[in-house]
């Protein structure tokens, strides 16, 4: 199986975006957020029974990719719908799978709320959000025993940040 990359953040914080570059720049595939082809697909977003469901799939995804690519760039994982099935739902039962799939990547990223907001869909809530969900991330991880490293920065230098925390990681073997 590939190694994988995480990475997680609160909405509008670039993931998307930084999945794509650190694919590209280490050979690898970006796997990307199901969430996303699921509300357009549906023309909303989940109810509280289609969480499990989703964040499954998005692990399926992820593990699928695994088994062919060099390396894993996951663009969120279910820990993001476990986060929000809390916030949203008040179900904290989605975050042990969550947790236990953060335990096999080789590195979880965390996007920094350096970026602007931006409207994209049905899947976001708005900006008030971004800095709750953010604590929740981190406190999520916290308690799960993952580590994690914040990448922040502007277009190429974000990159670069994410980059370096691969080079770092003692599971990507990576020349430094």
């Amino acid at each position: 199986m590939a190694p994988l990359i995480a990475i997680v953040g609160a909405e509008s914080t670039g993931k998307t975006a930084l999945s794509l570059a650190l694919a590209a720049k280490l050979g690898g595939v970006a796997v990307p957020e199901l969430l996303r082809a699921w509300c357009d697909r549906e023309g909303r977003t989940p109810r509280p029974d289609e969480q499990a469901a989703i964040a499954a799939a998005q692990t399926a995804a992820i593990d699928a990719a695994a088994l062919t690519a060099k390396v894993v760039v996951c663009d969120t994982t279910a820990l993001m719908t476990a986060i929000y099935s809390d916030y949203l739902f008040q179900d904290a039962s989605l975050y042990p799978a969550a947790l236990a799939f953060h335990r096999r990547c080789a590195l979880t990223l965390l996007t920094a709320l350096d970026l602007p907001w931006v409207a994209d869909g049905l899947q976001r809530d708005g900006p008030h959000v971004r800095a709750p969900v953010d604590t929740a991330i981190r406190l999520a991880l916290a308690s799960g025993g993952v580590g994690w490293q914040l990448v922040a920065g502007q277009g190429e230098a974000r990159v670069e940040t994410a980059l370096q925390a691969c080079r770092a990681s003692d599971q990507l073997r990576m020349p430094q």
